[in-house]
Order: C-alpha cells, then structure tokens, then sequence
C-alpha cells in the first residue's frame, strides 16, 4: 500500500483524536472529508479509537462526525458489509469474535503472538481475553477498514500519546501486515507537526530499531 492523500488524512485523523484539542479535531474530519477519505474508514477509525484514545475521546470524535457531515455517517453505515448482529453485544457472537480476533492479534504480532498471550495473561486473564474478544475480534478484525490502515492509525495514536512500548509493537505489527517501512517513515513525516521535532525523531529512531532488527 501507499501514503497517498486519503491515507494521510485517516492517519492525521487518528492522531487528532488520540491527542488533539477540539479545534484540531475538528479541522483533522474537515481535511479527511476534503481529501474525500471513504465515509467508512473514518467511521471504523472512530470506532477504534475507544480501544486506544479511551471513550471521551471516541465519544467527542463520534460526536464531531456526526455534526460535520451527517450524510457520510448514513452512508458509512450502509456500506458496513458486518454479519447481522455484530454491533450488538450478543452472546452468540463471543466465539467467532475470539476466533476472528486470535487471528488478527496473530496477524500483527506474527512470532510473538503466544509470547503476547502468555504475558498480558500474567498480567491478567480478563485483559488477555478483553484483548482478544473486544479488542482484536469485536474491533480490530472489522471486515469494513482493512488491517494495514489500522496500524497505521495505531500508530499514530501511540505517537501522539508518546504509548512507546505499545508504539513499538504496533510498528512491528504494521510491518507484519503488508505495510513497507517507507510507507512508516512517510507517516511518520506527515505526523511531525503533530508530534513536534524532538517526539517526531525518537519515533523515527524507534522505527529505525524495528526496521534494523
């Protein structure tokens, strides 16, 4: 894949949201909806925002969304190709929201998936299984933005936060999916104003620890 235009935007987006004020929110869904970002990617990048930005920042994006551009979110929500059911918090879609998101989680952390697993278990096993259902199955493995632009978004969000444990992994995540390292630079350059010079170039050293390796 490649940075182009409406990938810039989605990825500009998600760094607003994650770490942005209201205004730069605010111009962040005007500049996605002037470089014609597809409705429904900024819909799912809504959604996901939750998992890494918390719900007051997921709530007051939904809601500046919403006021923006009311005929997109109506037509991102008809473009949503989701089984029946899955916005629903319904039991009968636990199991294949676990099986959908092991193997998303696998995905993006290739070898190190069980080691991951072992880990966030240890930690605590609702965080594990909170991690897998909700996270990376509910979520994450959302059939309507594809997987390489959601790390690319993760990423963002870790950045903008300065989440560097949790940047780096979803660097490598990003790289496991399809995402060429040049294409991480680029987003990275783009983020810089966001990010300011000194966060911008420890986020390019890290990328550059991830890439070497």
């Amino acid at each position: 894949m490649r940075l182009d235009l409406p990938t810039r935007k989605l990825v500009l987006l998600s760094a607003a949201i994650a770490g942005g004020t209201e205004n730069e929110v605010r111009q962040a869904f005007a500049g996605a909806v002037a470089a014609e970002v597809p409705a429904v990617w900024i819909e799912e990048l809504v959604l996901q925002s939750y998992l890494f930005s918390g719900f007051p920042r997921a709530l007051n994006a939904a809601r500046e969304w919403r006021r923006q551009c009311p005929e997109h979110v109506s037509s991102a929500a008809r473009a949503l190709d989701a089984p029946a059911g899955e916005e629903a918090d319904d039991v009968d879609q636990v199991a294949e929201w676990r099986l959908r998101g092991e193997a998303t989680c696998a995905a993006v952390y290739d070898g190190m998936y069980d080691k991951l697993r072992l880990n966030v278990r240890d930690l605590h096993p609702l965080l594990d299984e909170w991690m897998i259902v909700e996270g990376y199955g509910k979520v994450l493995g959302r059939p309507a933005l594809d997987l390489p632009r959601r790390e690319l978004c993760i990423v963002a969000a870790c950045a903008v936060t300065r989440q560097d444990r949790q940047l780096h992994s979803h660097l490598h995540g990003a790289l496991k999916v399809g995402v060429d390292a040049e294409v991480l630079r680029e987003a990275l350059d783009a983020l810089e104003p966001v990010l300011g010079e000194s966060n911008a170039r420890s986020a390019r050293l890290l990328l550059a620890r991830v890439v070497g390796k």
